[in-house]
């Protein structure tokens, strides 16, 4: 009699109780593209503002430098993204916007992704692309990973807002 390998089939695994599988829409050909090409991937050598937010579900990391500019728009950005397909596409689509933007309108995507990933609102605002994310919704373990570029742009540049605030 052969001996049994200790891994769990594949069929086995689809008889778990806790088995769930991924949509096929959640990782689709637009979500796997956006998340090999993050633009501005090098941090700043002199940020106003820096902030790293990590998702403590599956320990996705971004980390997002800004400068903003004298009417307190985002000037430069870098980032560092550590994260899964979702946190790289959603990374993808922040960087891509970025510059340009006030505070507020950072703030405003942010909160937008937010309600929108928690079935608060219909549609994930004003910010292109986000509706990428619809396919995510049901799948609330991915929602962090999906709001860590948005949470620590949104971060960066209110350090840089207060720096620059400050006489």
């Amino acid at each position: 009699m052969a001996a049994r390998n200790d891994a769990v089939t594949v069929a086995e695994r689809r008889s778990s109780p806790y088995y769930r599988p991924m949509s096929a829409a959640l990782y689709n050909p637009t979500i796997l593209r956006l998340a090999t090409s993050i633009p501005h991937q090098t941090r700043l050598a002199a940020p106003q503002g820096t902030s790293e937010r990590r998702s403590p579900i599956c320990g996705s990391r971004v980390t997002v430098d800004v400068v903003l500019d004298e009417e307190g728009r985002v000037a430069e950005i870098g980032q560092l993204v550590r994260a899964c397909a979702l946190g790289q596409a959603s990374a993808s689509l922040m960087g891509a916007h970025a510059v340009g933007r006030t505070l507020a309108e950072l703030e405003t995507a942010r909160d937008a992704l937010t309600a929108f990933l928690a079935g608060e609102r219909d549609d994930p605002g004003d910010w292109p692309g986000l509706d990428i994310f619809v396919p995510a919704r049901p799948h609330s373990a991915r929602h962090p990973s999906i709001r860590l570029a948005f949470e620590a742009v949104t971060e960066a540049a209110q350090q840089a807002a207060a720096k620059a605030s400050v006489p």
